[in-house]
């Protein structure tokens, strides 16, 4: 588990995340051309609840099954 402090809406905060979801988050923000900053703050805009690592986590988690699930459908 890795302890990074981001800046979020102009407020210091922790994310506390494995190294795969570092590495897997920093990804997403590359490949869109935004900053991982402002990705872990659209993450934090659109959360219902919970803390912002599980937001995280959950944003990870989400992104790869859309990306499963296309590829599914091109090989379906």
């Amino acid at each position: 588990m890795v302890k990074r402090s981001i800046v979020v809406a102009g407020h210091k905060t922790s994310v506390s995340l494995e190294d795969a979801f570092w590495l897997a988050l920093k990804d997403i923000a590359r490949e869109r051309g935004q900053s991982l900053r402002s990705l872990v703050a659209e993450i934090d805009a659109g959360r219902k609840g919970g803390n912002l690592s599980s937001a995280v986590r959950l944003h990870v988690l989400d992104h790869y099954r859309r990306r499963a699930g296309a590829i599914g459908a091109v090989r379906g």
